[in-house]
Parts: structure tokens; sequence; C-alpha cells
């Protein structure tokens, strides 16, 4: 594992993390988080995906708030009144013009976590530079709203590189029937594999700390995240 390096930047006006292993990379990951943002919870992923050699840049869809000052409720106060899809794939695009841009990278992947999971779908379904996608638990919405119109099954089927999505069995949030959807536009491709990982038992969100006094969701903790960052460095190599 490498040494790695971390900071709060600024692209632009945007507020985000970036983690980077200390010998420097050329190839990347974008990180789009669940709805605690930039907390400490995607930060340790961050890490973790840096100490594997691959550059990790984190976005701040609250441009500040965070779960570690802010409660669930607040946060999602902020997501139903603030968040909207025109202006959150805009700020994504901006991150990813600063990793291939200033940051020098070569090959930039996606991996997003419940709301940013969503958000891993649409972004690699529009935009082909994107080298892996992968999404934890994507909260997609039974039918597009005013603002999410974007259709992440339609768009995961457009997808041109390789994908991982994980699934719970327990999900609360992201119903089976979403799931099967998504599963289905994958299996449509022809252009790159998906790989789908489901883990029985295993609730929402089963890979953050404060969710491992559960058995089921440390054994799915356990055994997904070691395959998510093999996946994401050879998709990158």
């Amino acid at each position: 594992m490498s040494d790695i390096t971390t900071d709060l930047i600024k692209v632009g006006d945007l507020n985000a993390y970036l983690a980077r292993p200390s010998g420097g990379s050329t190839v990347a990951m974008l990180l789009l988080p669940m709805i605690t943002g930039l907390g400490k919870q995607l930060r340790a992923y961050a890490d973790d995906i840096a100490a594997t050699g691959v550059t990790a840049l984190a976005w701040d869809p609250w441009h500040g708030p965070t779960g570690d000052d802010h409660t669930h409720e607040q946060l999602r106060t902020l997501m139903d009144e603030g968040l909207n899809d025109e202006q959150a794939l805009a700020e994504q695009r901006a991150l990813l013009d600063h990793l291939f841009g200033e940051l020098g990278q070569e090959k930039v992947g996606v991996i997003g976590w419940c709301l940013g999971g969503r958000y891993a779908f649409v972004l690699a379904g529009q935009d082909q530079r994107l080298a892996n996608c992968v999404a934890y638990h994507p909260t997609v919405p039974a039918q597009p709203t005013e603002k999410q119109p974007e259709d992440a099954v339609a768009l995961a089927e457009k997808i041109t590189c390789p994908v991982t999505m994980i699934y719970p069995g327990a999900d609360h949030l992201v119903p089976v029937e979403t799931f099967k959807a998504l599963q289905k536009a994958l299996n449509k491709r022809d252009a790159a594999p998906s790989i789908v990982h489901v883990y029985p038992g295993a609730g929402h969100g089963f890979m953050e700390a404060h969710r491992q006094d559960n058995e089921i969701n440390r054994a799915a903790t356990k055994l997904s995240w070691p395959q998510t960052l093999t996946f994401i460095n050879t998709t990158l190599s």
C-alpha cells in the first residue's frame, strides 16, 4: 500500500477532498458521496483508494455541510430543497476536467454510494471519458422528478466502460424492482462487462463504520471492498 497525502482543495468555487499516493499517479477515481457528503466516512474511502496507488477526488454536494456536523434530517432537507441534476452534473464534470487537466490523470473512473451511486450511472452514461463505473446501492427514484429528471436506468444501458454494481439484499431505500431494472439495463450492453454483487441480508450503506456492529454488514464489507479496489485498479491499469 502507498503512503498518501490528503487535502481539502478548491476547484473553482467547488470544495473537494483530494487523496493522492505520495509518489503521484496517472490514474484516478471521482468519488460521489452518500448523503453525508465530504464527511469522515467518504474521506476514509478516498484514503483507501489512494493507498492502492490511485488518486481520489471527492465531490462535495452540499458545499460545506457534512454528516460530521449536521444530522441526516438537515442533510435530507438540503437534498430535497437544493439538489438538482443540472447543477450536480455540471459540478461533477468540472471535477473530471480538473482530474484530466490540472492533475494530469490519464484514466479516470467514477464511484458513488447511495445518491452518488445514482449519479455514477448518470455521469458514466453521459461521459465516455470514464474508464470504469462503480455504484453502491444506487438510490434511483421509481419515476424521474422535476429536480432529478435524468433516467439512471436508461443511461446505465449507454455506459461504455466496465461497471460494478453492489446491491444489499435488505436495502430499505432501493427496492428490488429498481435493482432488477438496473441489472437488466446493464445486461443489454455489449461494449463492456458488468459485474453485479448481491449481499443478502446486508443493509443500505452497509460499509459505513457505524453499521459494522451488524455481523452481516461487516461480512459484506469485508468481501465487497477489496473486490471493488481490485476492480478499480484493474480497469485503470
